[in-house]
């Protein structure tokens, strides 16, 4: 019996398959002229480690199974934690997760100062920085978020009406389009879109600087890393998020139009006009108000990270892959939030 051929290592262990392990059968393995140790090992397998009652071997092949037998252990089962080392765990993981939340309270109390020094004192305000971020994530944001959201719309339209059309509701699909993509889809959408384009971009250009030195000479220079680099950001997608949000939403409810027009034969001018009638008012500005809290979020993250990078490389693409990641997780989990405050918010009696 050698196993040196996959060949007959597959064909032992078939056979064995249907004999079984334990029992008064008895185990003649004397006709057996060669017994190398992954054979022994396999029959070894196969008693489930326990010698059988009867057998039979050649005295050569019996010290070949003892000694896979000898030299065999079963892993021992993983031992239940204690409640000492249960406690032992959380001193080690839980101050890491108080670090992390001090140092973000201590972000955002930072930039309360600072929006405050801005009020008191417009003209110092770095607002050169601003228009420049407000141009990098608002306006170059608009092809991909426009594309993104015609896409969606097109797909949720064409989906939606092979349900209405069993029923007889085709008309319904103006309310199911405007709801879903004004309230919903269009703020989430395009937060997803700016967290892993924008967010990844901030944690990436701040990290560079520290990197390269320039925030530990921005601080011997007396320039406030706050005032100068968090507060410009976040301004900058508070104001952005909100109108990309509206201009995702446009573009997926232009292209559910177009489907529901090709699939149901409903009218755009019939579309437009049932439009203001199914989705009141109160979702878009409610809309709004979730993508602006979004935009300071994701901000807030992305300078978090860019924050903490350390001076070298692999921190660098550590970091920007834990900002997108937690950015999009704090996304869902506010818009969450808002759904269960406002679940009887925007919706005809």
């Amino acid at each position: 019996m050698s196993m040196s051929t996959p060949r007959a290592w597959h064909a032992l262990a078939a056979s064995l398959r249907g004999v079984p392990a334990s029992g008064d059968l008895g185990w003649d393995l004397r006709p057996i002229e060669k017994l190398d140790h992954i054979g022994a090992q396999l029959l070894w397998n196969h008693w489930q480690q326990a010698w059988p009652k009867n057998l039979e071997l050649d005295p050569q092949h019996r010290s070949v199974l003892d000694q896979v037998a000898r030299f065999t252990t079963a892993a021992p089962p993983e031992p239940t934690k204690t409640l000492a080392e249960r406690l032992k765990d959380f001193t080690q993981y839980g101050p890491r997760i108080m670090f992390v939340a001090r140092d973000f309270l201590r972000l955002i109390g930072q930039l309360t100062l600072d929006i405050g020094t801005l009020l008191r004192a417009p003209h110092r305000g770095p607002w050169r920085d601003f228009s420049g971020h407000l141009y990098q994530f608002g306006a170059t944001a608009l092809p991909i978020t426009a594309l993104v959201g015609l896409l969606i719309g097109v797909v949720l339209a064409y989906l939606t009406s092979q349900q209405l059309r069993q029923y007889g509701g085709e008309t319904f699909i103006v309310n199911i389009l405007g709801l879903s993509l004004i309230r919903e889809l269009g703020p989430v959408l395009g937060a997803v879109l700016i967290a892993g384009r924008s967010g990844s971009a901030i944690t990436a250009q701040i990290g560079v600087m520290r990197v390269t030195e320039e925030l530990d000479a921005m601080r011997v220079m007396g320039i406030p890393h706050g005032f100068r680099l968090v507060m410009p950001r976040v301004l900058a997608l508070a104001i952005a998020m909100p109108l990309i949000s509206m201009w995702t939403s446009m573009s997926a409810l232009f292209g559910g139009m177009i489907a529901a027009d090709l699939a149901l034969d409903i009218s755009p001018a019939y579309f437009m006009s049932a439009l203001p009638r199914a989705v009141p008012m109160t979702n878009l500005w409610l809309a709004m108000a979730k993508s602006a809290v979004f935009g300071i979020l994701i901000a807030l993250i992305g300078c978090y990270f860019g924050m903490k990078v350390k001076p070298n490389t692999e921190s660098l693409g550590r970091g920007t892959t834990s900002s997108v990641v937690s950015s999009i997780t704090v996304v869902i989990l506010v818009d969450a939030m808002f759904a269960v405050l406002f679940r009887g918010v925007g919706f005809r009696a």
